[in-house]
């Protein structure tokens, strides 16, 4: 078995990004607590993201608001050089305050530095792919996209970014973007139990849109069900990993980045990759968020 098919098989962003497997890794949880400030463990923090990156993992998922810069600078103290193939997925939008507050940035000079700040503290001279993060933690933004975007959309024809995305969105800002540049990803609340955006995934994978969940296994409030572990028994794996694996039968645009600060932890969350789900069992879990199935 090949690390792609053992990491739920890939998915292609458009144009030079290339191919990435499906089960990623988001490394806010490298932070220290409540993201804020350096980790507990420094080692520990890089060795989980060289383990990653060995077992596989082409996707990361960060921010430089994580810490703040703390988590850009542990993954260019682990990884850098990056490896060929490796795509490294960030986001503007925020910034943090000294009370560890998680302020709204989307001022033109406010979208400019936190470019700038990302490929300082990453070590690159461009970024793969930047989201444009809007809204609060929950529901996706209802209001105008345009200004924001295309200041990102202006970093990108200097060859600052090469792709753009956005998160926390609806399908009317994906439109609204798409008609200043090309939309590659979309990160949203979404898994078993938030299932709001069944319809959009679908949309999305309709367009070759990578479709990306953020708090995959419920976030700050870990997911809990008796359908979850019940499917937990019957396919004799933890409930976490049936969560993941069920995003992963959800539909084929949908990339995961699940976070952790242990190897042991990243370890399970890898291994939900290849955990077959029956008909029956997916059914049950589909019951959860009221959803309709696979779309």
């Amino acid at each position: 078995m090949t690390k792609e098919t053992k990491l739920g098989g890939s998915f292609r962003f458009p144009s030079d990004s290339g191919t990435v497997n499906r089960m990623g890794y988001g490394a806010m949880q490298l932070a220290g607590p409540g993201v804020f400030g350096p980790p507990r463990d420094m080692d520990a923090a890089v060795a989980v993201l060289q383990e990653a990156v060995a077992a596989g993992v082409n996707h990361i998922d960060t921010s430089d608001y994580y810490g703040p810069y703390v988590v850009n600078q542990i993954i260019k103290r682990a990884l850098h050089p990056y490896p060929e193939g490796l795509v490294i997925v960030t986001k503007v939008g925020a910034r943090r305050g000294e009370d560890k507050s998680w302020i709204p940035a989307l001022s033109r000079q406010e979208l400019i530095d936190a470019v700038h700040d990302n490929l300082r503290n990453l070590g690159l001279d461009a970024l793969d792919v930047v989201n444009l993060r809007v809204g609060g933690i929950t529901g996706p933004f209802e209001g105008l996209i345009e200004g924001e975007l295309t200041v990102l959309a202006e970093l990108k024809e200097q060859g600052l970014i090469r792709h753009l995305g956005l998160s926390n969105v609806g399908p009317k800002q994906v439109a609204e973007g798409q008609k200043i540049t090309e939309i590659v990803s979309v990160q949203n609340m979404y898994n078993v139990a938030q299932r709001g955006d069944d319809g959009f995934v679908k949309e999305l994978a309709a367009q070759g849109i990578a479709y990306v969940p953020f708090f995959p296994l419920g976030g700050f409030t870990p997911l809990q069900s008796a359908e979850l572990d019940a499917a937990a028994a019957e396919l004799k794996a933890t409930p976490m990993q049936v969560a993941l694996a069920w995003l992963l039968h959800r539909s084929p645009n949908i990339l995961l980045i699940p976070g952790t600060s242990s190897v042991e932890h990243l370890r399970e969350n890898l291994a939900a990759a290849a955990l077959e789900i029956p008909d029956g069992v997916m059914a049950e879990l589909d019951a959860i968020g009221g959803g309709a199935g696979q779309g």
